[in-house]
């Protein structure tokens, strides 16, 4: 297999694959015939710098057709990927550096000094280039299904990030998810917003697209609420994949309004709570649909195209993947899910270590990490229940519930909160939440302090890290 052959190449060469839009406002349209050619020659000019098959490549682009195309060079001759986000400073990418050893590094011009900061020593090629265009294309390869193509970073959310190794057979397992749950039409325009580095955007920016046909939206600009509609209705995006914490921040710092393209919309990344689903609803017009997996295993469950969506659930098990609830924790069955990482036990079911319930109907319902679970007084907590509640009050603009420790209660529930513009910290406000909380959640879910900061500590990829929280 290759996904630039079966793919790529295999596209009507007219159609459109990507559309991409810069920080300068400049906007760039590539054809399927384009992406194929453009990164043939760009393969062949990395095999005249050295870079072999199995060989690692390792980018630090933004959401550029450079890094899309650097990518598929890769898939195309069979080296290893390794995209980085441009959030890393020096001794972030010293550590990735150092666990996987590239034999050449692709950066754009703003990140080359934070490439040689980190002490990488080797090849190191800048882009936007247009001389990496002018070698002989490089033809692309067969692949053994096992063979590594692309190595992901955890996000350290719980300790130091991990490298995952996924095989050829990744990039073409994203076709389950890719019509069941982010639901693209062949001709549509797909914009999955996630900054290039990280597993969501190895695989929803532009792979699950092109698998069903459709074209990729790229934008290289910094977040901006009201810029984020302007862009979705500007361009007629069709399908919208952001994080949670994009669509409330859109939804708390603009006004919503129907986007007349707009046919779907999911999320993944973290737990999506049920009242930004009705935000939405009432704003835009279309139903978020929740979606879950790990860097280890790719998406494993999503909230189902046709029914109902339920509101603050992340779906069910994608179609032929076996994945179950065990002593309230999530467990999946490697054999089972194509997109499971190379180096997964295949001697005995993966534990997500994600504390999960189901329902009667097979819906799965995210409680929170199995470390990050609170226990107060013989009650289980799951934090994002706490932060569900913290978050639908008016004056927060985010917040993070962690364990505090207690000598009556073993445990509390400790409230950080990050207030939105114009509100101030007070023990009026702090008693105000509390009382919010009581009021939409059971009484023992409430924080009993609550602590007000300028940010949360987040790893590079945007989640909370509650280890820092807690002092861990």
């Amino acid at each position: 297999m290759n996904f630039v052959r079966d793919v790529v190449e295999a596209a009507p060469a007219e159609r459109r694959a990507l559309v991409a839009l810069d920080a300068g406002r400049e906007r760039r349209e590539l054809s399927f015939g384009e992406v194929a050619a453009r990164s043939a020659r760009l393969a062949g000019a990395l095999a005249e710098r050295g870079v072999c098959r199995g060989e690692v490549v390792m980018t630090v682009i933004g959401s550029t057709p450079e890094w899309v195309l650097t990518l598929l060079a890769c898939f195309r001759v069979g080296a290893v990927a390794v995209p980085c986000t441009e959030q890393l400073r020096a001794g972030d990418l010293r550590a990735r550096l150092e666990a996987v050893a590239p034999r050449l590094v692709v950066a754009s011009e703003r990140n080359r000094a934070t490439v040689l900061d980190a002490g990488f020593d080797g090849p190191l090629v800048r882009v936007p280039d247009p001389a990496l265009f002018d070698a002989p294309p490089a033809p692309a390869i067969d692949l053994d299904p096992e063979e590594p193509v692309l190595i992901t970073f955890t996000s350290g959310t719980g300790g130091e990030p991990k490298p995952i190794r996924h095989g050829a057979r990744y990039l073409a397992g994203q076709h389950v998810q890719a019509e069941h749950w982010l639901g693209a039409r062949a001709g549509e325009l797909v914009w999955c917003t996630a900054a290039s580095g990280w597993s969501k955007s190895a695989r929803n920016v532009f792979v699950a697209p092109w698998l069903r046909g459709a074209a990729a939206l790229l934008e290289d600009r910094r977040f901006d609420p009201a810029g984020r509609l302007a862009t979705a209705e500007r361009e007629g995006v069709n399908v919208l994949c952001m994080a949670p914490t994009e669509y409330r921040a859109v939804a708390k710092r603009t006004e919503l309004r129907p986007l007349p393209a707009l046919r779907h919309a999911v999320a993944a990344g973290e737990p999506l709570d049920a009242g930004i689903v009705a935000t939405w609803r009432s704003g835009v017009g279309v139903d978020i649909h929740d979606g879950y997996g790990q860097t280890e295993t790719g998406a494993l469950t999503g909230m189902p195209l046709g029914p109902a969506v339920r509101p603050g659930s992340m779906g069910r098990a994608l179609p032929g993947f076996s994945v179950w609830v065990e002593d309230g924790e999530l467990y999946a069955d490697p054999a089972s899910v194509p997109t499971f990482f190379l180096d997964a036990p295949r001697d005995r079911p993966w534990r997500t270590g994600d504390r999960v319930r189901t329902d009667e109907d097979g819906y799965l319902w995210f409680e929170g990490r199995t470390d990050d679970v609170i226990i107060s007084s013989g009650y289980r907590i799951g934090p994002f229940e706490v932060e569900s509640a913290l978050g639908s009050h008016p004056a927060v603009a985010e917040a993070a519930a962690v364990a505090a420790p207690d000598d009556v209660r073993g445990a509390v529930v400790r409230a950080v909160v990050v207030l939105r513009d114009g509100e101030r910290p007070s023990d009026e406000l702090a008693h105000a939440l509390q009382e919010h909380v009581r009021e939409r959640t059971a009484p023992y879910k409430y924080p009993r302090i609550v602590d007000f900061a300028e940010a949360l500590p987040k790893t590079a990829s945007g989640k909370i890290r509650r280890a820092a929280l807690r002092g861990d």
